[in-house]
């Protein structure tokens, strides 16, 4: 496998129809790029009727959803119902619902228990982490350490390998370019050796995504360089012809 590619699609677009529409584009392009598994993480109120008689190469992922399993949280979904719509894998802990502009997003304990409850569900998580700014101190390391640490906290060894890891800085998310390759390479490796501090050589084999600001002229050097297995892609995976552009860029470098 070449990469691994999600398609966040936030909360966009605005009606059924033009899901259908994105999803057939991204399907076109996702058979034609060989090597490459794709991901779609469509809104929630779209992603039974997406998902309903697929049967191509393409797994979906549900945004978000609570912790909880008993009923009294208005607005939400479980894991439990986002499993049944078909989603096998869950974003936890997305910058934009850490850090969303109006305050108040999710603390690490909320994320753990988000981690603990998709894993119980048979979702597999992908834990998204990343410092808000950086101030060249190196203090970005030990933001990303601990988000690791509550994250991961109620992960056992033999369910580390069903954990996906994504680092996205949110001071690259909606920016003309992402991170170096190069910094990325030294953050991979300063997770995997976090990782490895709590679970052993099994941290070495631990899935590594890149996330913020990747389209299809940034994405090869970042898979060439950066020591990720794929990309978690938002703005760019909302357009049918950036998503066919993207992935062809990923298939034929």
């Amino acid at each position: 496998m070449k990469a691994l590619i999600v398609a966040n699609w936030k909360m966009q677009p605005a009606t059924f129809r033009e899901a259908r529409a994105l999803f057939d584009a991204t399907k076109k392009a996702a058979d034609a790029a060989r090597g490459v598994q794709v991901i779609v993480a469509p809104p929630a109120i779209f992603l039974r009727e997406l998902s309903k008689g697929y049967r191509g190469r393409i797994t979906f992922a549900v945004q978000n959803a609570h912790s909880a399993t008993d009923t009294a949280h208005t607005g939400e979904i479980s894991f439990a119902q986002a499993r049944d719509a078909r989603a096998t894998y869950a974003l936890v802990g997305h910058a934009e619902r850490r850090h969303p502009p109006t305050g108040g997003g999710e603390i690490d304990e909320e994320v753990r228990k988000k981690v603990a409850a998709a894993l119980a569900a048979d979702i597999i998580p992908i834990l998204c982490v990343g410092e808000v700014e950086r101030t060249g101190s190196g203090e970005h390391f030990n933001f990303v350490k601990e988000q690791l640490r509550v994250g991961l906290k109620d992960v056992s060894p033999s369910n580390l390998k069903r954990v996906i890891i994504t680092y996205e800085p949110l001071w690259t998310i909606g920016q003309p370019r992402p991170m170096d390759a190069r910094e990325m390479h030294e953050m991979a490796i300063f997770i995997r050796k976090s990782i490895v501090e709590s679970y052993g050589q099994a941290g070495m084999d631990i899935k590594i995504l890149y996330g913020g600001s990747i389209n299809e002229a940034t994405a090869p050097d970042m898979l060439k360089n950066g020591d990720v297995k794929g990309l978690l892609v938002g703005r760019a995976s909302a357009d049918g012809s950036h998503v066919t552009r993207l992935l062809a860029s990923i298939a034929n470098a």
